[in-house]
């Protein structure tokens, strides 16, 4: 509503004066001030806000007269009257300075447009010269109490208990006086009318201040009692006046009436304030409600504030401000919602934490439309008046529907918005379609992770406002200063509207008005400044569509109009429709194609507004539907508060057979002085056919009073079938009693509505902020709220300023929704619950919603010191396991309540222990660890350690290493029963990023055993068993306590799965788990070397690792038989083919991507089929494409795939279009391919190669395996890994450990066998391995001395006439391909590199092999 901005500005007065000022008056427009000290009266301007003139009395006059106490002005600011203390009433005429005498006036550089402006310019923007006369003063014979305005007359009570009416020009025979003795009091007007009130002998009255819209004076009797006095008629004698009493309040001390609500506030020494209203039918005093500190908010000062010393209602009437004898301001809306207080937080505090000061006020008043607070205070040392700074919502004087979902606030100078993400689709907008222009940068989010909501960045296509709303964006203001040259002669700002997409801007002055872009950051004045001279803006301003829709007066023709100006097109009158009104408008609101025009004779006219097209430019046309006299039902125009049209009726539950006419039947919604009266159309009389009903609308209903205490309403005129209950909903503002909702109640599956059920409901709910805005899909209220910063200012004597911090406005939003529902569930609506609930089940916040419900309920029941008859926990309970995220709603809430409270919440919504159970079984295993901690706290620790062995089994399973790290940790308290200090979360384990194993980073292990350098005698098993250093033994292992049996239970645990992988041919994940857990790997397989960790089917074993690593299968080409190229072509020198840049990449690349290839692959089925299958291939029915990955290669390989599956189901084709295709494409990459020639079979083989391997990760994984099996001795499990790999060197290791005598029998069998197993696998269904196996045949002939015939069978011998001859080439291809070394091992000769040991792959017979072998050498070359 007003919040607070900035330092107070503190005014000083030039003319140097022992006397301080102690009383502030307003004139009537509130654009002088006249200011009271003992001996002067001075007039002040407000903007500038300078000192005018001064009146000094002299020293005879004033030992006459008294000091001055008070001061009123005449309603049209000619005259001041001030009361002295020796009962005199003192006249002063204020004279204007003539022509062209200005006290200050602008001062332009030369040339500047502003001066050439219209003559009467100087009136608005400068500080005129005035003078003060005194007439003759008035004698009143006794001290004079107060003094109060009317029209034409003056009226002031003294201490001898009269009322004196005076006439403005001071003629004595005007002159009436009325003893208070002789007014009738009672407590109603309806009670007998007896005669003067007796107890009244002596008592005068010490406050009063006169109600236009009751008219009659609200009084503060010197005894403290309170009355409203009115006169019966027209005159002011004794026996016209008549009294009433407010009843047992004998504290009153000061009175503020607010004109536009009817309310009487009245001071008290209690320090509270207490708001009457008169009850129209019986005529007593009501009391409406209170402004008074809670205990709750202010525990230090709500009861030592002393008495209220002065109220002051804002020129709007929506905000009153109080301050008290003991000082401090505080701030309350018109219903006793509490904005701002001075006595508490930073305001009362030092940021060292001593206490300030409070200030105190004796005197204050508001300045111009509210932007200014001038308030004197009584510290005599630092004199001087001190301006506080305002910011108010645009909804104080400007209620207009327009501004329903934004929130618009304006200062003095600048306008405040919600500028959502204009990246968004804003959340009002009609047609769903962004803004025209993209906004500037600067406009964009700056803090979206301040915000307490994160929504998705964009919105859902098609959605208007689905979504969440871009007026959630951010904490930031939008802040938009309104054009200087307009600001200069249009001060103050008094109305202000956006558009429904937040884009545009209206605002008006003084005169004219200027609109505002948001999209192109420009104002838009007129072009003619008389035309803006020559109007006012009356009635407000709305946006409808592009137009700006103002009422206004015309002072030319001295006609009210109704004009629609076209926002793209110049703002002057000739792009203007004008339609002349009869009477003065008062409010205007838009809805839908419709203006609503409230008139100052209580009338209510309707227009329909329609675009037209015809001329140049598009117009409106405005035609009038329809007038509605409201003068039976309003006392009096100024009353009425806001006027809105809505599609909101009673009979909502019929609207199900007619949705489009619900849409359109619109009714009136009249806020009368905060009452709020609803007119709906008429339909009991006889229905009207379609189209003449388009001709004559339907008349209104009789008024009826939805409620009561209203200060604003929002209603929106979209509809969504989705979420009914909230669009078709009236949401109001009720001040101190929070917010209400008219709900509709609509029958389920469309059934028929129960006849003893209403259509709708009214539902209060209470909210932290105060409202600005609703946001009806998103179920959010926005709002804004006051934030102090502490500034501490010089030691020493600190200026006034300081004494207060700076105030800021943050923007703030709430969800309502729980409170909407509860109320619902309160009242048996189980089912109207619910459907509003599923209708919002997809808000990003529901699950806190549903949190918060259960959190409200419990907190209330479980700490109730009376029994409830009626516990609401269970009925909550049950309605939120109707949502799937009832386990995590009910485990949230309980963790962050009070253990106290744990047994009321389970005990109505079911043992913690089944719900863990429901949580394992949902897989939901984070909730099943919330509830974990539920149960250690409830349960016994065998229960709770039972419970935790089940969730820590289950992660392992399914690999949540977090959960698994939290639960070791969890079992180790349990057991220590140490759970205060639980052992420290891990630091070195941390889950990377690239997934790999986290060890392989932190350990060098050096792989570069070559099989020459172990003799076969020399070999030592022993050195296996050594545990590994590094951070696997240090990382998450516990201190080794090896008598804790929780240590050992824990153990136990991770090696049965340790078990459970290795017997499933899991090693990826036996990698993962070792690595994520810190679990030493090689110690237990040492152990587990002759049970667990023993290969019982080599072809399985090497299957799966195939399909875990995303290993591809190895091929063949068929085509390569009959390969035309030999090997003597070939130099050892051409290994340097492929050292360049671009194959590096493209190895890198091709590592990655690689997709998982189905273990079941047959020979004659190529691995590249799975990248894309660029060519048929009828026999694929299990291509693995649909992994999509990235796809970096497809196209580069694209020919190649073409030919080479061609070749492999036997076509015979010529190649030489292919071939140069790819030399087309291979010529870039480097220079060294500018002097080689590179062949058909060479690049089928660099392909092939790429088609060999699996992703560069899975690579380095597998080699991180074997280092770890060859130091535990696994030996099976070494062959495994060296068949997939491919690399000689480890089987030949293996081959020359087994003649070690450490080696148990059954392993050398066992690896016999499944060598033989392979083999036979080979030849029938992967012939891609024959030729790693024909390369390694020295050593299967060695391992099978026995049964050497069975070793070699003649599939091995297939088109290779003499494989070991060419085994010398690819061999040298040790770390650089530029040092030919003699015959060394490839396979561990590379320390640790990702692609090192894949040279020997294929070295098998056909020339075609050997080709390969020779360019994998060369790739090692380039990774090493």
């Amino acid at each position: 509503m007003y919040f607070l901005t900035g330092w107070p500005r503190r005014l000083l007065c030039p003319l140097k004066s022992e006397e301080h000022p102690f009383h502030i008056q307003p004139s009537s427009q509130r654009f002088y001030f006249a200011v009271l000290s003992e001996t002067q009266l001075s007039v002040w301007f407000s903007r500038p806000s300078v000192l005018i003139v001064s009146y000094i009395e002299s020293a005879k006059a004033a030992s006459q007269f008294g000091f001055y106490q008070q001061a009123e002005w005449k309603p049209d600011d000619s005259m001041i009257a001030v009361a002295a203390a020796k009962g005199y009433i003192l006249l002063f005429d204020v004279v204007g300075g003539g022509e062209d005498k200005y006290l200050y006036e602008p001062v332009y550089p030369k040339g500047s447009p502003r001066v050439k402006v219209t003559p009467g310019y100087k009136e608005e923007q400068c500080a005129p010269a005035l003078s003060l006369e005194m007439k003759r003063p008035i004698d009143l014979e006794a001290p004079i109490t107060s003094i109060q305005s009317l029209q034409e007359d003056l009226l002031v009570s003294t201490a001898d208990g009269y009322l004196h009416i005076l006439h403005w020009d001071g003629v004595a025979n005007g002159r009436k006086a009325v003893s208070l003795c002789t007014v009738p009091f009672s407590l109603d007007l309806q009670s007998a009318r007896g005669g003067p009130s007796l107890d009244l002998e002596g008592v005068h009255i010490r406050d009063l201040e006169y109600c236009l819209t009751l008219d009659g004076f609200a009084a503060v009797l010197d005894d403290g009692r309170l009355g409203f006095i009115t006169p019966v008629a027209s005159g002011f004698t004794a026996d016209q006046l008549q009294g009433v009493w407010a009843a047992d309040v004998t504290d009153g001390t000061c009175v503020a009436v607010n004109n536009k609500y009817r309310l009487m506030a009245f001071g008290c020494a209690s320090g509270s304030v207490l708001v009457y209203t008169i009850d129209t039918t019986t005529g007593s005093m009501q009391l409406s409600h209170k402004l008074e500190l809670t205990p709750k908010h202010y525990p230090d000062v709500w009861n030592k504030t002393g008495a209220v010393k002065l109220i002051r209602w804002s020129p709007d009437y929506s905000v009153a401000m109080v301050t008290w004898e003991c000082g401090g301001l505080s701030l309350w809306s018109v219903f006793g919602a509490h904005l701002i207080c001075t006595l508490g937080e930073d305001f009362a505090y030092r940021s060292d934490g001593t206490k300030k000061e409070p200030i105190k006020v004796t005197s204050m008043c508001w300045g111009a439309e509210g932007y200014h607070l001038w308030v004197i205070t009584s510290k005599e040392e630092q004199a001087g008046i001190l301006q506080f700074h305002f910011i108010k919502s645009a909804l104080t004087v400007n209620p207009c529907t327009s501004n329903q979902e934004q929130v618009l606030l304006h200062g003095e100078d600048r306008l405040y918005l919600t500028c959502g993400d204009p990246a968004q689709v804003p959340s009002g907008s009609p047609e769903g379609a962004r803004p025209p222009h993209t906004p500037h940068p600067h406009n964009l989010p700056h803090c979206r992770e301040g915000s307490p909501l994160r929504h998705p960045p964009g919105p859902s296509p098609g959605s208007t406002s689905q979504g969440l709303s871009t007026l959630l964006g951010h904490k930031h203001w939008h802040v938009v200063q309104i054009h200087s040259t307009y600001l200069e002669s249009n001060w103050p700002i008094r109305f202000a509207a956006i558009d429904t997409a937040g884009q545009c801007i209206a605002v008006a002055g003084r005169r004219g008005f200027a609109h505002y872009s948001m999209a192109t950051r420009k104002w838009k004045l007129f072009g003619n400044i008389t035309q803006e001279q020559n109007m006012t803006v009356t009635g407000g301003l709305a946006w409808w569509k592009d137009f700006v829709v103002v009422a206004c007066y015309n002072f030319i023709d001295q006609l009210e109009e109704l004009r629609l100006y076209l926002r793209s097109s110049n703002l002057d009158n000739a792009f203007a429709s004008i339609t002349k009104l009869q009477s003065n408008t008062l409010l205007l609101n838009v809805f839908r194609d419709t203006i609503i025009l409230f008139r100052a004779d209580c009338s209510i006219c309707l227009y329909s507004i329609e675009r037209r097209h015809d001329g140049p430019n598009p117009s409106a046309s405005v035609t009038l539907l329809q007038e509605v006299s409201m003068s039976r039902y309003i006392p009096h125009p100024a009353l009425v508060v806001s006027v809105t049209l809505t599609s909101v009726r009673t009979e909502t539950g019929i609207t199900l057979k007619a949705p489009q006419q619900a849409c359109m039947a619109e009714s009136i919604m009249l806020n009368l002085a905060g009452q709020l009266i609803m007119l709906q159309r008429d339909r009991s009389g006889p229905q009207v056919r379609e189209k003449e009903d388009q001709k004559k609308l339907l008349p209104f209903s009789p008024p009826i009073v939805l409620a009561q205490c209203v200060e604003n309403v929002w209603t929106t005129c979209r509809s969504n079938r989705k979420k009914r209950h909230l669009l078709e909903a009236l949401w109001l503002s009720c001040g101190e009693a929070g917010m209400k909702v008219w709900l509709p109640l609509f029958p389920r599956d469309h059934r028929k509505p129960h006849s003893f059920l209403s259509r709708r409901i009214m539902l209060p709910f209470h909210i932290n902020i105060y409202p600005l805005a609703v946001l009806f899909e998103d179920a959010l209220v926005l709002g804004a709220s006051n934030e102090t910063v502490l500034y501490d200012g010089l030691q020493g004597r600190e200026p006034l300023e300081v004494a207060f911090p700076y105030c800021t406005v943050e923007r703030t939003s709430q969800i309502y929704l729980h409170h909407i529902l509860r109320q619902l569930l309160v009242r048996n609506l189980g089912e109207q619950a619910l459907l509003l609930a599923q209708s919002c089940a997809a808000l990003p916040y529901f699950p806190h919603v549903m949190e918060l419900m259960v959190h409200v309920v419990l907190e209330e029941e479980a700490t109730s010191r009376e029994p409830i008859p009626d516990p609401l926990l269970p009925t909550v309970a049950k309605f939120i396991t109707e949502f799937p995220l009832f386990l995590q709603t009910i485990v949230h809430c309980a963790r962050k309540t009070e253990y106290a409270l744990w047994n009321y919440l389970f005990a109505a919504v079911g043992n913690p222990k089944d719900l863990f159970e429901e949580c394992l079984m949902a897989q939901d295993l984070d909730t099943a660890a919330s509830y974990l901690i539920i149960l250690q706290n409830m349960e016994v620790p065998a229960v709770s350690r039972q419970h935790a062995t089940l969730l820590f089994n289950t992660a392992l399973e399914q690999g949540k290493w977090d959960l698994c790290r939290h639960m070791i940790r969890f079992l180790k308290a349990i057991g220590s029963g140490e759970m205060e200090t639980p052992p420290p979360t891990p630091t070195t384990q941390e889950p990377s990023s690239t997934g790999g194993f986290e060890f392989f980073r932190n350990r060098s292990i050096s792989l570069s055993l070559s099989a020459d350098s172990i003799t076969a005698g020399k070999f030592n098993l022993q050195k296996t068993f050594s545990m590994p250093s590094g951070p696997s033994s240090k990382g998450f292992r516990w201190s080794r306590d090896g008598d804790c049996a929780e240590n050992m239970y824990i153990d136990m645990m991770l090696w049965r799965h340790a078990r459970h992988l290795l017997e499933q041919v899991r090693l990826k994940d036996l990698g993962c788990f070792s690595a994520q857990l810190g679990f030493e790997l090689i110690g237990w397989l040492c152990r587990e070397r002759t049970r667990v960790a023993r290969v019982d089917d080599f072809v399985a074993a090497l299957k799966r690792l195939h399909k875990d690593f995303l290993w591809p299968f190895p091929v063949i080409p068929a085509c390569s038989i009959s390969s035309p190229f030999k090997n003597g072509h070939r130099r050892t020198g051409d290994q340097r083919l492929l050292k360049s840049q671009s194959a590096d990449s493209l190895l890198n690349s091709d590592m990655d991507t690689a997709p998982p290839q189905d273990s079941e692959r047959n020979s004659n089925h190529t691995w590249l089929d799975g990248l894309g299958a660029l060519g048929p291939e009828p026999k694929e029915t299990d291509t693995a494409s649909s992994h999509g990955g990235p796809r970096t290669q497809e196209a580069f390989l694209s020919p190649l795939t073409n030919k080479m599956e061609e070749c492999s189901i036997g076509s015979a084709t010529d190649l030489t279009e292919t071939s140069s295709m790819v030399d087309g494409e291979w010529t870039m990459v480097d220079e060294n391919f500018s002097s080689l020639s590179l062949t058909q079979s060479e690049l089928e083989h660099i392909s092939m190669e790429l088609a060999n391997k699996g992703p560069h990760k899975s690579q380095v994984q597998l080699r991180y395996l074997l280092h770890v099996f060859m130091e535990a001795g696994c030996l099976e499990w070494c062959v495994v890994i060296g068949l997939i790999l491919r690399e000689a060197t480890v089987i030949k290791q293996v081959v020359n450990f087994l003649d070690s005598p450490e080696v148990p029998p059954d392993t050398v069998q066992s690896i016999r066998s499944g060598l033989l197993g392979v083999d036979a696998w080979a030849s029938s269904d992967c012939l891609g391995y024959r030729p790693f196996l024909n390369l390694i045949r020295p050593q299967l002939q060695k391992l099978m001395e026995t049964a050497v015939e069975q070793v070699q069978p003649e599939a091995f011998q297939t088109g290779a006439p003499n494989p070991n001859s060419k085994l010398a080439e690819p061999q040298p291809g040790g770390p650089r391909a530029e040092d030919i070394r003699g015959p060394a091992p490839l396979g561990l000769a590379l320390p640790l590199e990702p692609s090192g040991a894949l040279g020997l792959e294929d070295g098998g017979a056909p020339a075609e092999q050997e080709e390969q072998a020779v360019e994998e050498g060369a790739y090692d070359c380039t990774l090493s």
